[in-house]
């Protein structure tokens, strides 16, 4: 009998598979001339509304997928010491629609987030991948308190995405920030974090 986490796995690829065949094969809107075509070769994934983008040349940009907000992954930096359940498949549903796609583009908002990264929409094959990953259960749409980030339609199309969608199988992952952050400080001090010796935690005290 097939284990409960091989059944999860088989319905997440079968949803990763029905979204990517939508990006593929469904009509695009008209071309946004603000769209700036990304190499797949420069785009490293952090989890499944950030990227990084390596441009020959220049800086890497940091970019804040806009619209969504997915389930976190393991980031000892960040207080996040363990993955929140469907991280990893936020993150594989991303690499999945980019490594399937000809075609990738990044909408800058224009605006960057209080940790300077770029806020913007990506497009697969024309397709919002904001919209991709919220149909598939894998992502919260639109924060209101944020307001559009000056693109209004493309919010408008994640607010329509999670309606239709419904909730996801995961609590909101500002909560679960929010209780890892706690957690954290509490393994910090007694030196249990995840590369903080017991030395150090007690010395800190």
């Amino acid at each position: 009998m097939p284990s409960i986490l091989s059944s999860r796995r088989w319905v997440l690829t079968a949803l990763l598979a029905l979204a990517v065949g939508v990006a593929l094969h469904a009509p695009a809107r008209a071309a946004d001339s603000a769209r700036v075509a990304v190499p797949k070769a420069i785009i490293h994934f952090d989890d499944g509304d950030t990227v990084r983008l390596d441009w020959p040349g220049k800086d890497a940009e940091e970019v804040r997928i806009l619209g969504i907000d997915t389930p976190e992954v393991l980031h000892l930096d960040h207080d996040l010491p363990f993955p929140q359940p469907f991280g990893d498949e936020a993150t594989g549903f991303l690499r999945g629609c980019i490594a399937t796609a000809n075609k990738i583009e990044l909408l800058r908002s224009g605006e960057k987030d209080k940790y300077g990264r770029t806020l913007g929409y990506l497009f697969v094959n024309g397709r919002n991948y904001s919209t991709l990953v919220i149909s598939a259960r894998l992502a919260y749409g639109p924060n209101p308190r944020f307001g559009d980030n000056g693109l209004p339609d493309e919010n408008k199309a994640c607010i329509a995405a999670a309606a239709k969608a419904g909730p996801p199988p995961f609590e909101q992952p500002w909560l679960y920030r929010k209780r890892m952050r706690a957690v954290s400080k509490f393994r910090k001090a007694e030196g249990t974090y995840p590369g903080v010796a017991r030395s150090e935690a007690k010395a800190a005290k």
